[in-house]
């Protein structure tokens, strides 16, 4: 889904001007910065002083931070919210499947559902992966494809410097189109559902901090460098995706690239979205597979599930920026910020606590603003 957005990052810039820059900054320091501590409150001191991973899961932290109230009311929340995230994740690469397809081939007499139906069955095998190493290896597939995709652009760009201009950039915003920018721009960096079980797979945990922030870095220089490049070149002719500035030889090329990233991209959402549901039916016990009946059940409900809603679910863009302002704000800023000042209070310095708070409003200030852009949306489409 990030290569997706980054897409849109042009058009950000177009709707945020200088501001654009910055956010592209401060966003990619903020996800930075929950990643971190979500990660942090997976572990608890020993008597030693030394740090010990005592959970294992997003899941595991909320049901510590609401023991109190119920053993497993916070798993259960965190767990709903991951999973329609995750979906809605699922369903939008079907979506954007067809749509590119469509676009793709347009002398073929097919609607752009029946291409969704096409990219479905190539992802049928989807219900036979068992294990994140597999993932791992398609997301591997994704992220060079992803590559090839900014190269293009970026070259294409490159070409078009003796048209560029610093003028091009507004100085004065609406704030409505503000709001769109921020959203595409802080979305473009989410990762936090993935974070606990990337860490606990990695051979070295101690050096995942080091990880997060060179990731989070290079992403800021690729994404400032992509979304500069192509709106100086295009201005105020930006599009909402990027590649449909570009000339039509181009525009086939990278269409064809971006509907392979988003067959690449599908299996990692939905590996996630049914190891979650699936953990929960079987009591975890979902790392021994012992009812592969049960697992194979639950993999193709889900797969059907992505399919049907892509198919028959009307305005899914504006729902899916419904969904994504309560879910994405709160799986990124919200909980981790919420989680961390629960479990670690008396540890935190009150600079930290200031730090924490703060990401908690912005959280909050940007789900609320998604939730009233995309209900004005839905009650202008339905009149």
């Amino acid at each position: 889904l990030q290569g997706i957005f980054v897409l849109g990052l042009p058009y950000a810039l177009l709707h945020s001007g200088y501001s654009g820059l910055l956010l592209i900054v401060s966003a990619a320091a903020l996800c930075c910065y929950t990643g971190k501590i979500l990660i942090a409150c997976l572990y608890e001191e020993n008597e030693d002083g030394q740090l010990i991973r005592v959970r294992d899961t997003y899941e595991d932290i909320a049901n510590a931070c609401c023991k109190k109230l119920s053993p497993n009311l916070g798993g259960i929340v965190v767990n709903v919210t991951q999973v329609v995230e995750l979906i809605m994740t699922c369903i939008l690469y079907l979506v954007v499947s067809g749509n590119l397809l469509s676009h793709s081939f347009p002398y073929v007499p097919v609607t752009e559902k029946t291409w969704s139906v096409i990219a479905f069955v190539t992802l049928l095998p989807c219900i036979f992966i068992r294990t994140l190493k597999i993932v791992s290896k398609l997301s591997q597939l994704c992220s060079l494809v992803h590559f090839v995709i900014i190269l293009v652009v970026i070259t294409y760009c490159l070409t078009q410097m003796h048209q560029w201009s610093w003028a091009k950039f507004r100085l004065s915003l609406e704030f409505e189109d503000f709001l769109v920018s921020v959203g595409v721009i802080i979305f473009s960096y989410t990762s936090q559902i993935f974070l606990p079980t990337l860490e606990g797979n990695m051979k070295n945990p101690e050096e995942f901090r080091c990880m997060l922030n060179l990731t989070h870095f290079l992403a800021c220089i690729l994404k400032t460098t992509f979304a500069l490049t192509a709106f100086l070149t295009w201005g105020e002719k930006t599009k909402e995706v990027i590649t449909d500035n570009l000339p039509s030889f181009l525009e086939t090329l990278v269409n064809l690239c971006l509907l392979t990233k988003a067959l690449l991209s599908y299996p990692l959402p939905f590996f996630a979205a049914t190891e979650i549901v699936y953990s929960c039916v079987s009591k975890g016990n979902h790392s021994s597979y012992r009812s592969p009946l049960l697992a194979l059940a639950v993999r193709g409900s889900f797969l059907l599930l992505t399919l049907l809603m892509a198919m028959f679910t009307p305005h899914f863009a504006l729902l899916m920026g419904l969904s994504g302002s309560v879910t994405g704000a709160a799986m990124t800023f919200l909980l981790p910020s919420l989680f961390h000042l629960k479990l670690k209070w008396n540890k935190l310095s009150f600079l930290e606590k200031c730090v924490d708070i703060s990401v908690f409003i912005l959280g909050f200030l940007c789900s609320l603003a998604g939730v009233v852009c995309s209900i004005k949306g839905l009650l202008e489409v339905f009149g």
